[in-house]
């Protein structure tokens, strides 16, 4: 048995361990980071960068078969070849990856622990049968894992999730999604796309992470002119049926059995957490049974224990994670000297056609008083110019006109909600975002025409 004595240790080599790491090894500790799977975050593996790829694919496909109106007319059909459209995906995603693999090869070797770690006591990890690890404090950067609906055991290597989909050699011929949040929409619409017969039902009216009904609304009648989107869902249950996934689902109160290919379960991720241990540890637990951690620093209560990244799903996006592996080595580091850091304005990206924004204070959230903006992208100049004139921004300020935050489906929202994120960071107000200049013909324009509606709502009082 191998034993090391450490100032820190990190548990997963994820953006936020990896991060961790770093960190505390430019504060001079001497740190351990410890992996059990593949080096390589989720986003480059299984996340971010292969979903972006398969939507390329899908908007490629998708831009090819709408050029008549423009009076450009493309020769016969479009043909997807799935087994290309697959091979590229996988063929870049391994690049992506191989770049997060040689960071990690650049780090001191006497650094690298493999194997499973579990908590022994707050300051002792046990490392599969090789390695006992004493550390002053430990980061759990672990990551989540997909929800697979229990309803749904039965139906085996079928039931999948979106880190399944990047492996395959080829387009299946009918899916269904589960789940209508970031994940369920990006991939369901990619292959719908992609000529794959797709349908994408969630077990309620919520859509896309939105919560201002009208852009919700808007949201939804844009899609389902494209997509088999069904609300208020049941799933019953499921079977293995001449090889096929037959789902039995309560839809408008009637029982209905459908087939298909494959079940992709997108409908939420939890910590990765079971079997570490932390039972054995001074953690406390809350009554869903999570373990209580200090947000502004990550610490669990009475332990010198962090959480780091999207295990505490606080915000499960790669920059946050980020920001929280250097805030956690900073402050084992200190030992809770450091002060903690500045968060960057809150703000989330999804890359379905038209693209989701939200940024800052959503609207189920707004405090009393506030005012809303609005711009329809119906009759925005640019956006008819590219046909691409679809989707609703709503802005909303304070009542002493400070920009609180927005929610927008519609073109370039990643571009926007970059623009209106910044401006949040900033803490300013209507009256100086209008100042900024807009150039004539942009889809930003639209952005002003809604400042200035929140702006006129607030004179008007």
């Amino acid at each position: 048995m191998q034993e090391i004595q450490c100032d820190v240790a990190v548990i997963g080599a994820g953006t936020a361990g990896m991060t961790a790491y770093r960190a505390a090894k430019r504060a001079g500790s001497k740190t351990v980071l410890i992996e059990s799977g593949p080096y390589g975050t989720m986003c480059a593996r299984v996340g971010c960068m292969p979903s972006k790829l398969l939507i390329a694919a899908a908007d490629a496909a998708h831009h090819a078969r709408h050029t008549a109106p423009f009076g450009v007319h493309v020769d016969g059909p479009v043909r997807v070849d799935g087994a290309q459209v697959m091979a590229r995906v996988r063929r870049e995603r391994d690049r992506f990856v191989q770049f997060v693999v040689d960071d990690v090869q650049g780090f001191d070797e006497h650094d690298k622990l493999r194997g499973r770690a579990r908590f022994l006591s707050d300051h002792v990890l046990q490392v599969d049968a090789h390695t006992r690890v004493t550390a002053g404090h430990i980061i759990v950067a672990t990551g989540s894992e997909p929800v697979r609906p229990k309803e749904l055991q039965a139906l085996g290597a079928r039931l999948i999730s979106n880190e399944d989909v990047f492996d395959w050699q080829d387009l299946p011929q009918r899916v269904l999604v589960i789940g209508a949040g970031v994940i369920g929409l990006e991939l369901g619409q990619a292959l719908a796309r992609l000529d794959v017969d797709v349908s994408i039902i969630a077990r309620s009216q919520s859509l896309a992470g939105l919560s201002d009904p009208d852009v919700r609304q808007a949201a939804r009648a844009i899609w389902s002119k494209e997509l088999n989107l069904r609300a208020d869902v049941t799933v019953l249950g499921g079977d293995i049926v001449d090889g096929k996934a037959r789902v039995r689902l309560r839809v408008n109160g009637q029982e209905v059995l459908e087939d298909y290919d494959y079940v992709l379960a997108a409908a939420g991720r939890t910590p990765q957490l079971a079997d570490l241990g932390l039972e054995n540890t001074s953690a406390q637990w809350d009554e869903k049974g999570r373990p209580v951690y200090d947000r502004a620093t990550l610490q669990l209560h009475g332990t010198p224990i962090y959480l780091a990244g999207d295990v505490n799903q606080r915000a499960p996006i790669l920059h946050e994670a980020a920001d929280d592996g250097r805030l956690a080595a900073l402050q084992a580091v200190s030992a809770g000297a450091q002060p903690p850091l500045t968060r960057r304005a809150p703000m989330a990206v999804m890359f379905t056609d038209p693209q989701v924004a939200v940024v800052g204070t959503p609207f189920k959230a707004l405090p009393q008083g506030a005012v809303v903006g609005s711009v329809n992208f119906a009759n925005q100049g640019r956006a008819r110019v590219m046909l691409r004139n679809q989707g609703l921004l709503h802005v909303y300020a304070g009542a002493d006109g400070r920009f609180l935050g927005a929610e927008m489906v519609g073109p370039d929202a990643e571009h926007i909600g970059h623009l209106l994120a910044w401006s949040l960071q900033m803490e300013l107000s209507l009256e100086q975002m209008l100042a900024m200049p807009f150039y004539h013909p942009v889809l930003q324009e639209g952005l002003r025409t809604a400042l200035r509606q929140a702006q006129s709502a607030l004179k008007g009082r």
